[in-house]
């Protein structure tokens, strides 16, 4: 059996913010969406990864063919423009095992190193084995991710200079105002990455406000982080009254818009109002920027924050990059392995009742040497019957040959 490992997707480096988010998914829409992509003919293996930088699959299919039925389904599932793939990637075999094993490291982040996305791929995987889409080979190329990126961590100095979204999303908060103990900053959203923000945001003494949806998630966070609650229905009445907003929810739609900021900016004598847009899908109308003295950032304008201290990060990634490949490396044999697993098995019961000493040990060798190299199983499979028909052959002469003497 061909196993046909690969990768596809968009990530920063191929698409730009306004491609990621329509390619976007939820939790919800990742264990909607799985059940009905395994079940395009020839898909054996799947797992879908959507973060705010990156949607991406990973599977195991039988021929192309498969893949490309599987890429269509998505798009059309979606309800997406199939133009999308001029800004995809493709890779198969080694480097898209290299490329999963890089994204798990965090070596393919946007911040290099980031330690987020661990939990990401994690949570991505419990979802794609939940819904029955992993298998020997996903299962396996999971554990091995995890343990790459361990070792890219332990043995690289990546995660001292390593900083999350979330934390650059403070760092261009502090350019903007420098001292942010005297600025008033929302955090809209009590998520993962607004979590984030808001612990960053706490060291800084910042007078952090949180608002969310669920109003008891807000205040917990509030509580933890000694910041203040502001109910979300209050949000347009309340947005003057701030100097920095943070938006990072789940939301598909714009949770701040136009008419809001105008409203806000124009209750505020037209003071600057700075807002960071963390969220994928984007959570703040884009055309807010038309507004005087509104500013507004997203995603990808966090690349020139974590260009800064990409130069040290890089060199630290040259380690991890040799880490990488000597766990590809380890992985492709046992994958090699994997398509004669088979093979030994069926050597295994075929000799099972062999009781002559040296055809026993002739098995045992051609196992052996059929683990350590799996591609050379056929010449050594023929190697090895002919060396069990020339034992047997010795043995059934030396009995003519016995009798012969005892007549």
């Amino acid at each position: 059996m061909t196993y046909r490992i690969f990768a596809w997707g968009i990530n920063f480096k191929t698409a730009p913010v306004e491609d990621r988010e329509k390619l976007a998914c939820s939790r919800e829409e990742a264990y909607y969406l799985l059940p009905l992509l395994k079940g395009v003919e020839g898909i054996r293996e799947l797992m879908l990864l959507s973060t705010c930088n990156r949607v991406e699959v990973y599977g195991v299919a039988e021929e192309y063919e498969a893949i490309y039925k599987l890429i269509n389904e998505l798009i059309q599932l979606k309800g997406i423009d199939p133009k999308i793939r001029r800004n995809s990637f493709f890779l198969e075999g080694e480097k898209a095992i290299a490329h999963i094993f890089k994204v798990a490291s965090g070596l393919e982040s946007m911040v290099v190193g980031e330690p987020q996305i661990v939990s990401q791929f994690k949570e991505a995987y419990r979802i794609a084995k939940e819904s029955g889409c992993t298998g020997k080979i996903i299962n396996r190329l999971y554990e091995k991710a995890l343990k790459a990126a361990k070792r890219v961590r332990t043995e690289t100095s990546i995660s001292r200079n390593a900083v999350s979204v979330s934390y650059v999303a403070v760092e261009l908060a502090k350019r903007i105002f420098g001292n942010l103990s005297r600025v008033k900053v929302l955090l809209v959203g009590a998520g993962e990455m607004a979590e984030l923000c808001a612990k960053y945001l706490k060291k800084l003494q910042a007078h952090l406000f949180i608002t969310n949806r669920t109003y008891e998630r807000a205040v917990n966070l509030a509580m933890e982080l000694e910041g203040h609650v502001l109910r979300f229905e209050e949000l347009k009445e309340h947005l003057h009254d701030f100097d920095i907003v943070i938006v990072s929810t789940g939301s598909k739609n714009y949770v701040i818009d136009y008419h809001m900021v105008k409203g806000a900016i124009r209750k505020r004598n037209y003071k600057p109002l700075f807002f960071i847009d963390i969220s994928v899908p984007r959570n703040i109308d884009p055309s807010i920027n038309q507004l005087d003295e509104v500013f507004l950032y997203d995603i990808d304008d966090l690349q020139e924050v974590a260009d800064k201290n990409l130069k040290e990060r890089l060199k630290e990634k040259e380690k991890g990059e040799i880490i990488i490949w000597d766990e590809v490396s380890k992985f492709v044999k046992w994958l090699d392995f994997l398509k004669v697993e088979d093979l030994i098995i069926r050597i295994k019961e075929e000799w099972k009742e062999e009781r002559n000493p040296r055809v026993k040990r002739l098995i045992h060798s051609a196992i052996e040497e059929i683990r350590k190299e799996p591609h050379l199983a056929e010449k050594l499979v023929k190697i090895f019957l002919q060396e069990v028909e020339n034992a047997n052959t010795r043995r059934k002469l030396s009995y003519v040959h016995n009798r012969t003497n005892g007549a």
